[in-house]
Order: structure tokens, then sequence, then C-alpha cells
């Protein structure tokens, strides 16, 4: 059965928001939702509302569709956030999801507990894109809902790299695939293609990084100046934390670059052990097992010591079994 048809009953008007910062399968999930429904559902007033999207996810359907702001307070009759593990991550979105009737939450981080009136939330599942293949009725996946569905799930997965990759994930990427995509263009100009400029900050970045803790891990970090100088956004920082991470030897790998005066945004990521998420939770932030972020205060070795002491713990908790 379409989950969907029951989460639109009785409903004229849909809004469709995603987390701040919104990423490939943040991006992938609420524009394949906004295609898929605007497509069988034309009877129904869709909005999408996302903080502005890289240009490397331009190619999607209906990407011109999505509002990057809010401009006057408006009642929806059904609010869906999607691949957003809390209330907060909405940003200024957060106002729609108060003013709406209903609210429904499509996730899969282990760190949402449920805050919306109905919840679809698989941890165990890849990404948010693969929760919303299977509440689709696949039938009705066009090429172009199709195209954003496959593009969030290989960014969650790594390309299927990741150990968030199972069985039903292959299955529902090979329906994906046979609804006629460009699948590895999708990979090429989405997760692998860089401009100059996005080379020159990965170097810089590699170039600065260190090892700790006996070389289980590594840090780098992009001071604001660094970023004004190279002329470059938080958005051409993406894959860097991804080059860190398979560095020979290493368990966890982290990556800081500076949002303000003392205050940093910081992602993880593990190979085999360290449950990062439950790290980013303890800085107030969230994710997954293998990937999470948070944002911390503090000076930049502050914010390693402080991250260092929960790694370790986890480190020395398993070398102690």
């Amino acid at each position: 059965m379409d989950i969907i048809d029951q989460i639109l009953r009785g409903v004229k008007t849909v809004a469709i928001s995603g987390h701040i910062h919104p990423d490939g399968d943040c991006i992938g999930a609420c524009l394949g939702l906004y295609n898929y429904m605007i497509e069988y559902y034309p009877e129904l007033e869709v909005s999408v509302y996302l903080k502005p999207i890289i240009s490397k996810f331009y190619y999607l359907n209906h990407v011109e569709d999505v509002s990057s702001s809010i401009e006057k307070n408006i009642q929806y009759d059904l609010f869906i956030m999607l691949d957003t593990s809390d209330l907060k991550r909405l940003g200024e979105f957060g106002k729609y999801f108060d003013l709406a009737k209903k609210t429904v939450c499509i996730d899969h981080h282990v760190t949402n507990h449920g805050f919306a009136q109905t919840n679809y939330i698989r941890p165990d599942v890849s990404s948010t894109c693969e929760v919303l293949f299977y509440l689709m009725e696949e039938a009705r996946i066009s090429k172009s809902t199709a195209e954003c569905l496959y593009t969030g799930i290989i960014h969650d997965t790594g390309i299927f790299k990741y150990a968030n990759t199972t069985e039903n994930t292959m299955y529902a990427a090979g329906k994906l695939i046979s609804k006629g995509i460009d699948f590895n263009k999708i990979i090429d100009d989405s997760f692998y293609r860089k401009t100059y400029i996005q080379n020159q900050i990965l170097g810089r970045a590699l170039l600065e990084s260190m090892t700790f803790l006996h070389g289980k891990c590594i840090v780098s970090g992009i001071r604001a100046k660094d970023m004004e100088f190279y002329q470059v956004t938080n958005k051409d920082l993406d894959g860097i934390i991804e080059q860190l991470r398979v560095t020979e030897g290493v368990e966890c790998a982290i990556f800081c670059y500076e949002i303000g005066i003392h205050e940093y945004k910081v992602s993880m990521r593990s190979n085999s052990y360290v449950d990062v998420s439950q790290i980013a939770a303890y800085f107030g932030g969230g994710g997954h097992i293998r990937a999470a972020g948070c944002t911390m205060n503090g000076s930049f070795h502050d914010v390693i010591n402080n991250l260092s002491l929960q790694i370790e713990r986890q480190i020395v908790l398993r070398d102690s079994k």
C-alpha cells in the first residue's frame, strides 16, 4: 500500500522541509517527495522549503521551486519534515511546523525520538531517501523522482561503501536505476566532481591535518580567515571529512570550520567501532553511528580536547574488553 496516500488523506496544502545545511539525502528526499506529489496529486498545493542548495544538485527536477526563506505566516494542512532529527534542525522553517494542522516526520537518524504527530523513523535504514522509497508505490516512481532518491542514497552510503548499506538498500537502488536514470553521471557530478578552489581548500585541510590518540584519530580545521582568503563557503568543504576518514590506521576523523568567534561546526566520521552519534549528542548535536556533527564553542584546541576525551573513553572501553 502507498503510505504516502495515507499521509496525504484529507489535506489540501502541504509544506515539505528538511534540516539546515541540507546534504544530498535531505535534498534528494525533499525533491523526491515533491516530484512524486505534484505528479500524482495535482490537486494539492505543495511548497518546498530548504536553505540554499549547492549548485552540484541543480540537475534535480524542480529544484527551482525550492524556497529558501519565509515570507509570511502560512498555516498548512500538513507539514512534512525529512531527514531532520529534531525541531531545532529545521531552523526558521520550524515556524511552519508550529502552525501546521498536522505534522509528519520521515527520517532515519538514531537520535530522532519522534517529535511530530506521525513519525516514520527507521534508524536501521541507510538514508531518508531509502525510507521514502519503501513508503511510495514503486510503479508511481518516475525517472525524476528516482533521480532524487538515488542521489540521497548514494550520498548517505558513500556510494554503497558505508556499513549502513544493506540488501534492501541495493534492492531500492536497483529499482531506481531501472527507471532509466543516468546513475554514473549522478555519481560523478554530485559526489566526485570538485572545482579547482574546492581542491585547493581540500589540499590545505589535508596538509594541516594531525593525528592523535596514537594515530587512531585525525583532525583538521579551517579558519574563517582562510575561507575568506580562498573565497569559499561551507558548501565548498564537502568531502574533506571523508578523505580524512580513509587515512590508513585511523578509526575516527574530525573536521571543523570556524563559523563565529570561538565557534566551530564539527563533522565526525568513524570506521569500525566509535559511535560518533553518541559524542555529537553529548555536545548538543546528532547524526548516525558512523557520521555525526555538532556545533561547539571555544578555541580550536578546546574543541579538539573536549572531543578527544569522549573518543578516548570509547576506545579505552573497547580495548579493555
